[in-house]
């Protein structure tokens, strides 16, 4: 797309800053959603309306159309990424031994699409020879794979909501949070939000400048969707010890790794491997926060947590692809935005170390 309809650097990193702006709103008021609609009803709805968006862009080419798509599917992420958050820490907290490995199982579901997408599109885009632009096909068809999946999504989430439905009576009203006391955790995800970004955003356009092939990209992918489904078994562990930043301050220090191997060589086996520990790692950060939710927080408080994480981490998102953009258009190319990028992500692992697990009173904010 960014070839075919000419944009910069610049304007592909405000796409992603556009849905990372979504994002943001979307953390912003998912608290009213889930309140209005419990965690069960608002995944399901936001993932039918998700699955619709994804069609949009095998019809439009202006990116004004495009970049109001993408703020529009970043609000519906973020109520999909909370809401369902919420349901597996509930599911979780009745089987404590398995939480981590529940936690990251979720998140880690994010992995299978990535392998689907790096199995399609390159099919799509090498031997598929519509009289239009091969990538807008690649669009529609993963808009149905959406579909589908919210369709074998509707059966989990019935289940759960009536299991919601039995224990509503048990459980608290909805409790907000205090952001001071967990502000190195905070501070830790929103410099992870602005480190792995640039690195989503941008890899394939490294891999091409390179000198990749579709073949090679495909590979790349798939290599990653294929560990970030594995992460939830390599990292469950870690997840359920660490009460404190610990589990993010070594998952960020992972990733920074990861970040920065493309820059140290052109050789495509290291991208690979740098795309495996990506990951590897990526999405159990995401895991890691709901974990400290869960380990900190009576349950009534878990929404506005996880809210408060989302709200931190979109703020990250928005300023990492329009910054890997702007280094990348002057200021030495996508290596140089990669290595900033690494270096943020180590930032944030030092916050992330200082944060101590929280006094549950402390926490909670006064009404």
């Amino acid at each position: 797309m960014r070839h075919d309809l000419g944009w910069s650097y610049t304007l592909s990193g405000a796409m992603n800053t556009s849905n990372a702006l979504g994002y943001f709103i979307g953390a912003m008021v998912t608290g009213r959603v889930i309140a209005r609609l419990g965690p069960a009803r608002a995944v399901l709805w936001a993932g039918w309306l998700a699955a619709v968006l994804m069609l949009l862009p095998g019809f439009f080419v202006d990116s004004t159309v495009l970049i109001i798509q993408r703020l529009l599917a970043g609000i519906l992420s973020a109520l999909i990424f909370v809401s369902g958050g919420i349901l597996a820490a509930r599911i979780g907290s009745h089987q404590a031994e398995r939480a981590g490995l529940i936690l990251g199982l979720y998140y880690g579901g994010t992995g299978a699409g990535i392998v689907i997408s790096a199995v399609l599109v390159p099919w799509i885009l090498d031997w598929v020879q519509p009289p239009f632009a091969p990538w807008m096909l690649a669009w529609w068809v993963l808009g149905l794979v959406c579909v589908l999946m919210v369709c074998v999504l509707r059966w989990p989430v019935a289940v759960l909501a009536a299991w919601e439905a039995r224990g509503v009576e048990a459980e608290d009203s909805a409790q907000n949070v205090a952001w001071w006391p967990m502000r190195y955790a905070l501070a830790g995800y929103a410099l992870f939000g602005l480190g792995y970004i640039g690195y989503m955003t941008f890899a394939v356009a490294l891999l091409q400048e390179h000198g990749a092939n579709s073949s090679e990209v495909a590979w790349f992918y798939a290599t990653l969707g294929v560990m970030v489904m594995a992460s939830s078994r390599i990292w469950a562990g870690l997840l359920n010890a660490h009460q404190g930043g610990g589990a993010l301050a070594r998952l960020n220090v992972l990733l920074g790794i990861a970040v920065v191997l493309p820059t140290l060589t052109n050789n495509f086996y290291v991208f690979v491997a740098s795309g495996a520990l990506f990951g590897a790692v990526f999405l159990s950060i995401v895991a890691s926060t709901t974990a400290f939710v869960r380990l900190n927080l009576p349950s009534a408080a878990w929404s506005a947590g996880i809210a408060a994480f989302t709200v931190v981490f979109a703020f990250g998102q928005v300023v990492g692809p329009l910054a890997v953009g702007w280094v990348a258009d002057s200021h030495g190319g996508l290596v140089r935005g990669f290595f900033y990028s690494a270096l943020a992500l180590w930032a944030g692992a030092v916050f992330a170390y200082l944060q101590k697990p929280l006094a549950a009173k402390t926490a909670l904010a006064v009404p």
